[in-house]
C-alpha cells in the first residue's frame, strides 16, 4: 500500500481542516432531516438520516431531489441504509488559502459544515456522512470511524444523484464526443481509442454537467480522491449512480487489451475518509468558470511543504530528436518568451520495457541542451512512459535532479483502479521530493490533487487540440471537463488541419486554465523563420496562471468569453465561438476603474478553409465600465490585452 492509514484516515482529514468557529455538538438527536447552508445562503445541502439520503436546494428549488447515499460492502450488502443516526455536529469554517498557482490569488474556505454519525449495529461499523455547503457548490463524503477489524473492503459505492427531469446533461467518457442528453439516456459513445481494457459498462465520465430549464446551471464531479477508485456515473432508474472503476481508462501498449486485471474490491483503514462528491451550481454555465476552485479548495492541503520552486509556464515540445533540434528549439522558446523546452518520446529510446530513461539517445547530448535552455532562463522537461516509471522511478528523479531538468511529462499513465490512483499519488509526491514538475497524460481525471502536491502543475484528459476537434468541441469543454482542474490542450497555431481560426487559438490560450501550457504543438521553429508573425505576441505575453478570473458570456456548445487578470495588472480575455458567429457588447467593468489600451488580435477577411483567415491587431481606447463590441466570425476568436492608458 502506498498510503499508509496513518497517512490517509481521520486524523489526517482532521489536521487538514481549516479553521471552524461555532462548533456545536447534538447528541442522539432525534431530528429525521439536517440542514447545512451555504454562507450566501443560495445553497442548501439537506441530510436525511433516515436511508440516509442527501438533496440539495438551490435558490429555493429543490436540484437535487432526497438521492441514497451507501457504500458496497464485500458481502454484496450496503453500509448506509439501516443504521442508525447517532450524533450531530456543526461547525462554521472561515478563512483563505493561499496556492502557488491557479485562477485567482486566494481562495475562500469559507462553509457551513454538519456531520452526522451513524452506526451500524449489526456489522459493528460506526461512520458519518460529512456534508459542506459553500456559495460556489456542496460536497459531501462518507468518514468511516470505526469496524471490528482495522480495514474495510468495499466493492463500490451507491451514492445517487436524482436531479430534476427536465434537466439536460453534457456527457464524455474516455475523451469520446460529448452527448447531449437526460439523466436516464447517459450512454456517451467513447473515444475510438478506447479498448478492452476500459470498464465497459454504459457510463460517463466526471465532471458532467447538467443545465435546467431557468438556465441553472449544475457540476458533478469529485475531489480529494485518495487511496480510492476513480468515480464514473451511469443512469439509475430515477437518477445518475456512482460506479468506482474495476479497471484503468484505456490501459494500452504494454499487456494488450483485455489482460489487465480487474480490481473488483478494495480495502481501506478504518479511520478513513472517501472522496468528496461534489455538485457546482451557478445561475448558468458561465458562473461555473469563476467558481472551479472549489474542486482543489476540498482536497488534502499541500503536504509537500515548502513549494516556492513551482514556477508554472508556457511550454514548446522538440520535434526532431538530435542535439541542434534542441539548442534550436531553445532559441525558438528563448525568442517566443517561453519557459519550458520539453523533449518529448522518445528522446530516450522507444518507451519500452528495455528503454533506460536515465540515458538519452547517442544522437542528443542531453547535459548540454539541457545547460544551454537553463543560461536561457528555461526549464527542460522530460518524456517518460508508464513501464520505465515504474521500474526505475528512483533512477529517474535522482537522476533528472541532477542534471537540473524541471520537470516530467508522464504518458499512458493508467488511471481507475485504486492501484493506478495510488501510483499516481506516489509518483507525484517523490518527483515532489525532487523539486520536479509533473504533467501527466492519458485518460486522467481531476480531483484536486494540485493542492495537495502542487507539483502537478498539468494533466490531459481531454480529446486535446491535436486532434483537431470542432469549434463546437472547443466552446463546450469550458463548461465541462475544463470545470474540474487543469487542462492540458496542447494549442496548435496556424495548423492545416485546424477547424477554427487562428484567432481562436489564440483566445484559447486564455479560455483554457492549465499552468503548464504547451503551444506550437506540431511546430519547429524553421516554420516561423524568414517572416514576421505580430500575432503572436499575444502566446508571448499570456501567462498560464492568475491573479482573477471573470466569465464574461458564454453558451454551452456555442460561445465563451473569459477575461483572466494577470499578476502584472493586466486583463487578458479570450473569446471564441463555434460554427454559428455572434456580435457581443462586453461589459468592461471587470477592468475596475480608469482607462485602458486595448490590444485586440481578431479575425481578418474569412477566408476557406477557416485556418486561413488572418489575424488582425488593433489597438483602441477603453474605460472601465464601458461596453466593447466583439463581432466572432463562425469557428472565430478574438484575444485582447487590456493595459491602463
Amino acid at each position: 500500500m502506498v498510503i499508509s492509514p496513518s497517512r490517509r484516515g481521520l486524523l489526517v482529514g482532521a489536521a487538514a481542516l481549516p479553521l471552524a468557529t461555532g462548533t456545536q455538538v447534538l447528541a442522539q438527536s432525534n431530528t429525521i432531516s439536517h440542514n447545512v447552508t451555504s454562507p450566501d445562503g443560495k445553497l442548501v445541502l439537506r441530510v436525511d438520516a433516515t436511508g440516509p439520503r442527501w438533496s440539495v436546494i438551490y435558490r429555493g428549488r429543490e436540484v437535487i431531489a432526497p438521492s441514497p447515499l451507501a457504500l458496497k460492502l464485500a458481502d454484496g450488502s450496503l453500509l448506509g441504509p439501516g443504521a442508525s443516526a447517532t450524533g450531530v455536529s456543526r461547525r462554521t469554517i472561515t478563512g483563505t488559502w493561499t496556492p502557488p498557482y491557479g485562477i485567482r490569488t486566494s481562495s475562500t474556505e469559507n462553509c457551513g459544515e454538519l456531520t452526522v454519525t451513524f452506526t451500524d449495529a449489526a456489522r459493528k461499523i460506526s461512520f458519518a456522512l460529512v456534508a459542506r455547503a459553500y456559495d460556489a457548490g456542496v460536497a459531501i463524503r462518507f468518514r468511516l470511524l470505526s469496524a471490528p477489524t482495522p480495514t474495510l473492503t468495499l466493492t463500490g459505492e451507491a451514492t445517487e444523484f436524482r436531479l430534476p427531469a427536465e434537466a439536460v446533461l453534457y456527457v464524455s467518457r474516455d475523451e469520446g464526443e460529448y452527448q447531449r442528453t437526460v439523466q436516464t439516456n447517459v450512454a456517451p459513445v467513447p473515444h475510438p481509442d478506447l479498448t478492452e481494457s476500459c470498464d465497459q459498462e454504459v457510463l460517463a465520465d466526471t465532471p458532467i454537467t447538467a443545465q435546467l430549464s431557468d438556465g441553472t446551471t449544475l457540476l458533478i464531479s469529485e475531489s480529494d480522491r485518495i487511496h480510492y477508485p476513480r468515480v464514473m456515473l451511469r443512469s439509475g432508474p430515477s437518477g445518475l449512480v456512482t460506479h468506482l472503476m474495476r479497471f484503468p481508462g484505456r490501459a494500452t501498449g504494454y499487456s494488450g487489451p483485455g489482460t489487465t486485471p480487474p480490481e473488483d474490491s478494495f480495502t481501506v483503514p478504518v479511520p478513513f475518509d472517501t472522496p468528496w462528491r461534489v455538485v457546482m451550481a451557478g445561475p448558468d454555465e458561465k458562473s461555473l468558470i469563476e467558481t472551479q476552485d472549489l474542486i482543489p479548495t476540498l482536497a488534502t492541503p499541500n503536504i509537500l511543504g515548502d513549494v516556492s520552486w513551482i514556477k508554472p509556464g508556457r511550454a514548446v515540445r522538440i520535434r526532431e530528436y538530435t542535439t541542434q533540434a534542441g539548442l534550436d528549439t531553445v532559441d525558438f522558446a528563448a525568442a517566443r518568451k517561453l519557459d519550458f523546452v520539453e523533449w518529448d518520446a522518445h528522446w530516450y529510446g522507444d518507451g519500452t520495457d528495455p528503454s533506460d530513461a536515465t540515458y538519452a539517445i547517442p544522437a542528443i547530448d542531453i547535459r548540454r541542451v539541457i545547460d544551454y535552455a537553463r543560461s536561457k532562463g528555461l526549464g527542460m522537461i522530460l518524456y517518460v512512459d508508464r513501464v520505465p516509471a515504474m521500474r526505475q522511478l528512483d533512477a529517474i528523479v535522482k537522476t533528472y535532479q541532477s542534471w537540473g531538468v524541471a520537470g516530467i511529462k508522464f504518458g499512458f499513465i493508467w488511471e481507475g483502479r485504486q492501484s493506478d490512483v495510488d501510483f499516481i499519488h506516489n509518483l507525484v509526491k517523490v518527483c515532489g521530493e525532487h523539486k520536479l514538475l509533473v504533467n501527466l497524460h492519458d485518460n486522467l481525471r481531476p480531483a484536486g490533487l494540485e493542492r495537495t502536491l502542487p507539483n502537478y502543475v498539468a494533466l490531459e484528459g481531454v480529446r486535446g487540440n491535436e486532434q483537431f476537434p470542432t469549434s463546437r468541441n472547443n466552446c463546450t469543454l469550458p463548461f465541462t471537463r475544463a470545470l474540474s482542474g487543469p487542462i492540458d490542450y496542447t494549442i496548435c497555431y496556424a495548423n492545416p488541419k485546424n477547424q477554427t481560426t487562428n484567432a481562436h487559438q489564440l483566445a484559447m490560450a486564455a479560455i483554457y486554465y492549465n499552468p503548464q501550457t504547451f503551444l506550437y504543438w506540431y511546430d519547429k521553429p524553421s516554420k516561423y523563420a524568414g517572416r514576421d508573425w505580430p500575432e503572436l505576441a499575444f502566446f508571448d505575453e499570456c501567462p498560464t496562471v492568475w491573479s482573477d478570473t471573470k466569465a464574461l458570456s458564454g453558451k454551452i456548445g456555442e460561445h465563451v468569453v473569459v477575461a483572466r487578470k494577470a499578476r502584472d495588472g493586466r486583463w487578458f480575455l479570450g473569446a471564441i465561438t463555434s460554427e454559428m458567429g455572434i456580435t457581443l457588447a462586453i461589459d468592461l467593468s471587470f477592468l475596475g476603474d480608469g482607462h485602458w489600451t486595448v490590444r485586440r488580435f481578431a479575425d481578418g477577411a474569412p477566408s476557406a478553409p477557416v485556418n486561413r483567415t488572418p489575424v488582425t491587431i488593433t489597438t483602441e481606447k477603453v474605460r472601465a465600465g464601458g461596453k466593447l463590441e466583439m463581432v466572432l466570425s463562425p469557428h472565430g476568436g478574438q484575444a485582447m490585452i487590456f493595459e491602463r492608458a
